[in-house]
């Protein structure tokens, strides 16, 4: 190999290949200018830069394409190992310098796709990627060092994080700074500025869900009992699936029906399926179903791989089912003559078909009726007609409806501005976005025992402010089963998720934070307190548990001035507002009586001189748990010769 005076680079097959990277080493480089004539230097550093360029657009090429291939595998399959090969392929892009494929690999290093998780590599390659202006690094960074996972936890650095995140473009970061102006995290509260994140996510979403892109939502709370956590209503146990399958093949038309809507959107743990959803609508169909007609009509209408986009096929299955009075039916009907699919448009007939449709309570219906009057098609625009039907499509939780609603209460129109309101059913769009799957995949991890890839997944949709997931990550927390957070950090980190929880509604979150004050978890032990946070979840929520806590320490004296006659009360209560209370209740009372009892015979006619003889000096500090030991062996003993 040698270069000419010209300048240009030798038909070397090397340099044609243009695939050798030592030609990107600078020991090379430095040994090619010392093997040639000076005067012929100026021409090799013109060669070198021509083959880096090659060689540097070859890798970017080879790289986008691993790339595409990994996520067309990633879409396409629904096996895990078919799966992993896709990260196979993005460790591969990586290499090469792919950013996307960066991202990829550092999302799975996070958290924990396919048991790769390396928290220390993916900082390492968030970092990397962050000084290359990747919002979606920014966002992970600044999750990061909120939550002190694998970084220092500082709030101000997760705050720069996040506004660069969201100045680049991550949804992400923009509802998470959204919920931290609306509850005042680290920032001082705004409404106003709130407003504006959720905003801009919510638009983003909104218009995902007009193009029918939604995503469900599974949310599994893990502060359920562990016997109605394996059988949650919100996943689908496989033995059940099973059965439902073989219901449907032996005729059972509502089952059937009931199948092609969980594939046809993919619910309660179900892959995505039209093949399987198209399979049970026609056979339920054929059966006479309407509402299988109709959903075969939607399908037709918004076109997939099962059932390609037909607007003649989508019209004469919405016939069929709006002739036999169905609401679904009715409104697709209305939703052709609004769009003009398949026939003209025809703004009469389709609010004619979609007052039927509402009449009949179908929310999307009464959504479109909402949006033919606020944006006056086909009808004279009347905003108080359309925050009407906005209103009622909401109540069934229509999001589209919930987006419109919060616009109008976001710019008084129709209706008094508040921002509170806005901002509050703006979040609720926002909480429909595609990072929602993260909660089915979080709890299929913690299921299978990897609790720390499960506690970062809940804790990033806690960071967005994720009620559900604040109380997970919580649950986990407490539990100290994870290993990325150091041991003495748990609690407290816990208590402060328990307490967004609680702010937001969560009445067992707030029972919680009455206990960690009780105890001292995370916390100085503080009986005031824990009795507010009790007083709270019984007045407000009519939390049980909380009022046989506040009871016991009424009973007791703890925190809060003794009254019996309060605590009498307050344990009725707790055992008249839950089932589970009954038992607890009835030995609380058994010795609330039968030490008042012995008080009274022991020291009726005492004088204040025999204060020492009290039970808490008698007996010791743990008399009362005697109490109900001796109480409950009498019972047992009464029981027995009763039997005998």
């Amino acid at each position: 190999m040698y270069v000419e005076d010209t300048g240009k680079c030798h038909s070397d097959p090397l340099f044609n290949e243009g695939l050798v990277a030592q030609l990107l080493d600078v020991q090379f480089t430095d040994s090619l200018q010392q093997s040639v004539p000076l005067e012929t230097v100026s021409g090799a550093d013109n060669c070198i830069a021509q083959v880096k360029k090659q060689t540097k657009k070859i890798f970017t090429d080879e790289g986008d394409q691993l790339f595409k291939i990994g996520i067309k595998i990633l879409q396409q399959s629904k096996s895990r190992k078919q799966k992993a090969e896709a990260y196979k392929l993005f460790a591969k892009a990586s290499d090469m310098g792919n950013l996307k494929a960066m991202e990829k690999m550092a999302d799975a290093l996070l958290f924990g796709n396919f048991g790769m998780q390396n928290i220390t590599a993916a900082i390492r390659l968030y970092e990397s990627l962050a000084k290359e202006g990747s919002y979606k690094a920014q966002n992970a960074l600044g999750f990061l060092s909120s939550c002190g996972i694998g970084m220092e936890y500082n709030q101000a650095k997760a705050l720069i994080y996040y506004t660069f995140g969201s100045a680049g473009g991550s949804m992400i970061s923009q509802m998470i700074l959204g919920y931290r102006y609306l509850s005042g995290i680290s920032v001082l509260q705004n409404c106003e500025v709130a407003l504006s994140h959720y905003k801009k996510v919510a638009d983003y979403i909104a218009d995902k869900l007009e193009k029918s892109e939604g995503v469900p939502v599974e949310k599994v709370r893990l502060t359920e009992r562990p016997e109605n956590l394996s059988s949650n209503s919100e996943i689908l146990d496989w033995d059940i699936y099973q059965y439902y399958k073989f219901l449907a093949e032996r005729g059972d038309v509502q089952i059937q029906v009931s199948l092609g809507q969980l594939h046809l959107i993919g619910r309660k743990g179900l892959d995505q399926d039209y093949y399987k959803a198209l399979y049970y609508f026609l056979k339920a169909a054929k059966a006479g179903s309407a509402n299988a007609m109709a959903f075969i009509g939607k399908m037709y209408l918004e076109g997939n791989v099962a059932a390609p986009q037909n607007n003649a096929t989508a019209f004469k299955y919405f016939s069929m089912a709006a002739n036999k009075g169905n609401a679904i039916g009715l409104h697709g009907l209305g939703l052709l003559y609004f769009y003009g699919k398949g026939v003209p448009v025809n703004y009469a007939e389709a609010l004619k078909y979609f007052q039927k449709a509402a009449e009949k309570g179908w929310p999307d219906a009464q959504f479109q009726l909402g949006f033919m009057y606020y944006s006056g098609s086909g009808v004279r625009k009347d905003y108080k007609l359309a925050f009407k039907y906005f209103y009622l499509a909401s109540q069934s939780g229509q999001p589209l409806a919930i987006y419109y609603l919060a616009k109008m209460y976001a710019t008084g129109t129709g209706v008094l501005r508040s921002c509170r309101t806005a901002v509050e059913l703006y979040k609720g769009v926002c909480e429909l976005g595609h990072w929602t799957g993260k909660f089915l995949t979080a709890y299929f991890a913690y299921k299978n025992g990897d609790i720390d890839s499960s506690l970062v997944q809940y804790a990033l949709l806690a960071e967005m402010g994720y009620e559900v997931a604040q109380s997970n990550s919580a649950f986990i927390l407490e539990s100290k089963k994870a290993k990325i957070l150091e041991k003495e950090r748990m609690y407290p980190m816990a208590l402060l998720l328990w307490n967004r929880a609680a702010i937001q509604g969560n009445a067992f979150a707030r029972v919680k934070i009455g206990d960690y004050h009780y105890y001292g978890y995370g916390t100085k032990k503080d009986y005031q307190t824990a009795a507010a946070h009790y007083s709270i979840a019984a007045n407000k929520h009519h939390s049980a548990q909380a009022m046989f806590n506040l009871a016991y320490m009424y009973e007791h004296g703890l925190g809060i001035a003794k009254d019996v006659r309060l605590a009498r009360r307050l344990y009725d209560m707790a055992a008249k507002t839950s089932p589970d209370a009954h038992i607890p209740v009835f030995f609380a009372l058994m010795k609330l009586e039968t030490v008042h009892l012995f008080r009274d015979i022991l020291f009726f006619n005492f004088t204040m001189r025999w204060k020492w003889m009290k039970l808490d000096n008698t007996l010791g500090p743990y008399w009362d748990l005697f109490v109900i030991g001796l109480i409950v062996a009498v019972l047992i003993f009464l029981l027995r010769n009763h039997y005998l």
